[in-house]
């Protein structure tokens, strides 16, 4: 199948060589910027996010066992020859696929999911920012032995953190608006992603336990 203009969907269509079917894009979105499919391990726990592109071939290999959510558009591959239909896969917003379950989780750690943490919001003054307005704040400086791990560090602004200094919180006298956490694997795959489809989140908020506005 050419790339092109899917005439049903408004979709544009780009051949998949490994899987033989049709990844669909949004004709609106980049690669960037496309809604991704929430891969779960078999024992229901957030694994990563996978492109639609990594969701089909999954899909064509037999290694979704099951999926969770209202079906996307369908996704066409090419002509039978027996038959002549075309094939076709229906995705789900979320999949679980095939593999080892590995217990636990660590949270990676960057100024984009630590500012979603904490509600783009500076966490001395209160006031929210936007993500260029604020910066990575060790409670416990890290010339004094703080550590670079979500317990000990906080979205702040850049006024604050230059009047806190080298300092505790106690010693500024700056008390923390609120405790900074370690997400849980639900949060953070939502932490992770601007925009996510209602299904997703409805998933992934039954196991939210953090104190934040977002988490509500």
């Amino acid at each position: 199948m050419p790339c092109g203009i899917f005439a049903d969907t408004g979709y544009t269509i780009h051949n998949c060589s490994s899987c033989q079917f049709a990844v669909v894009l949004a004709q609106s979105c980049g690669c960037k910027t496309m809604q991704t499919i929430l891969r779960l391990d078999l024992a229901g726990q957030p694994r990563g996010w996978i492109t639609l592109h990594e969701a089909v071939t999954a899909y064509a290999k037999g290694d979704v066992v099951y999926g969770i959510g209202d079906v996307l558009p369908p996704i066409f591959g090419g002509i039978q020859r027996i038959n002549g239909q075309r094939s076709r896969i229906d995705l789900q917003p979320i999949v679980a696929i095939q593999g080892r379950i590995v217990q636990g989780f660590c949270a990676p750690l960057c100024n984009r999911t630590l500012f979603r943490r904490d509600d783009h919001r500076c966490l001395y003054c209160g006031q929210q920012f936007t993500r260029t307005g604020l910066t990575r704040d060790h409670v416990l400086p890290t010339s004094r032995g703080g550590t670079d791990r979500w317990e000990n560090v906080v979205a702040a602004c850049k006024r604050c953190n230059w009047q806190k200094d080298n300092r505790t919180p106690e010693e500024a006298h700056m008390p923390l608006l609120a405790v900074p956490f370690k997400p849980n694997s639900w949060e953070w795959h939502f932490l992770a992603k601007d925009r996510i489809f209602a299904d997703q989140m409805d998933y992934l908020s039954k196991r939210f336990r953090a104190e934040r506005d977002w988490a509500a």
